[in-house]
């Protein structure tokens, strides 16, 4: 088994908005200090939609980047690189394909349902079809442990489990492995060995799945073990061979529920969004012209926080004794409109007083997003290269 780690990225798509710090950004930050973790732009993804016009990518992502600065990514606690300048992910993308049904890429929900949506752009290419595969290679060169995705994107994270699990079956099979196997089993000395013997039973013959969890917790315990034996001893209870990629775990996250200004999800194509950054001025004006409940024409008509946008910002930004006021106030006409929006706009405006605070420092100085995004770009791709050696190997193209 190989160490936990975090494994995430974004395409470039320019400044954050709320809606993605609160779906996305807030988790990292959490994550970070829990988890090694190792977060990409994932520009080469931008191109799977937009190949037609790559002019903005490079601006988006240094954008993105200090966007992720400035919510509290925290370089020396995360790795932050972009995913072009590591270009073993391409070099595994186009080995897993060689080996990947095209059925698996055709099945992923997301392929007609973007289609669908997208239905102005040209994307019958490859390179849509692979996009997949592709963000599977992003995730298995790390050995990630831990993908964090909302509920929509499991199947993506169940797909990469298979690909990781059949190039396994394919390449694991080492020479001479079962006699390696038995010789690390040996390693284990007498009582760990009968009961790894045990439960390697229990599992291949009765299928019992808390044998091979048992099993596997034991060897993880097993302090005199190198590196190359766990991985014989973990796939030999599988029977399977060496475990050269894993199988990344969805780690589930709460999906967003910040919406809108209009209330619909936020979206800058939608053009209801706040930046994370967005100027006081602005974003003040943004509020106040927010629509409300329609049934409050006038100051004096009572209305429903449940039909109105602005409370649903009100459940993400206010306390429950400010909740109380709003409905109290709104239902009886005791409070107008732009009162109700006032705590909401001072508390986005104290949400973001640190971001602006923490980004003016990459603003007023570009080379240390540079130098960050350098050096999470070399750790990146020493664990990359370490991967692609072993998958070298399985497949027979190491040459040495």
């Amino acid at each position: 088994m190989y160490p936990d780690r975090v494994v995430s990225g974004m395409r470039p798509t320019g400044a954050m908005h709320l809606g993605h710090y609160h779906g996305a950004l807030k988790n990292w930050i959490r994550l970070q200090s829990e988890l090694p973790c190792l977060f990409f732009v994932a520009d080469w993804h931008a191109l799977t939609t937009h190949y037609d016009d790559p002019s903005i990518i490079e601006t988006s992502t240094w954008e993105m980047l200090i966007d992720w600065l400035a919510a509290g990514v925290d370089p020396s606690q995360s790795t932050l690189f972009i995913q072009s300048q590591v270009p073993e992910h391409a070099e595994l993308h186009l080995l897993l394909s060689m080996a990947t049904p095209l059925g698996w890429l055709e099945r992923v929900p997301t392929y007609k349902d973007q289609q669908e949506k997208l239905a102005d752009r040209d994307l019958a290419t490859y390179g849509f079809l692979g996009y997949p595969l592709l963000q599977a290679a992003d995730v298995l060169i790390y050995r990630a442990s831990h993908v964090p995705v909302g509920a929509d994107q499991v199947p993506h994270v169940e797909m990469m489990r298979e690909i990781a699990r059949r190039f396994n079956h394919l390449y694991g099979k080492e020479k001479g492995f079962e006699e390696k196997a038995k010789d690390a089993v040996k390693k284990l000395g007498g009582k760990r060995a009968k009961i790894y013997a045990e439960l390697r039973k229990a599992y291949q013959e009765q299928g019992k799945a808390e044998a091979l969890l048992q099993a596997k917790a034991m060897l993880e315990d097993t302090q005199n073990l190198s590196m190359i034996d766990r991985e014989r001893l973990f796939g030999y209870l599988e029977g399977s061979g060496k475990l050269i990629l894993s199988e990344p775990q969805a780690y589930l996250t709460e999906a967003s529920r910040l919406p809108g200004l209009d209330g619909l999800k936020m979206s800058k194509s939608y053009g209801n969004s706040i930046a994370l950054r967005e100027d006081k001025d602005s974003l003040t004006k943004k509020i106040r012209t927010m629509p409300t409940d329609p049934a409050r024409v006038r100051r004096t008509d009572a209305g429903d926080p449940e039909r109105c946008p602005v409370w649903q910002l009100h459940q993400v930004y206010t306390d429950s004794a400010t909740r109380e006021w709003v409905v109290k106030g709104c239902k009886s006409a005791g409070i107008g409109c732009l009162e109700c929006k006032q705590p909401v706009i001072d508390a986005i405006l104290k949400e973001q007083e640190p971001m602006r605070e923490r980004a003016q420092v990459y603003l007023d100085d570009p080379s240390l997003v540079r130098a960050i995004v350098a050096d999470g770009c070399d750790t990146a791709r020493k664990l990359a290269q370490e991967t692609m050696r072993d998958v070298r190997e399985a497949m027979g193209l190491s040459y040495s």
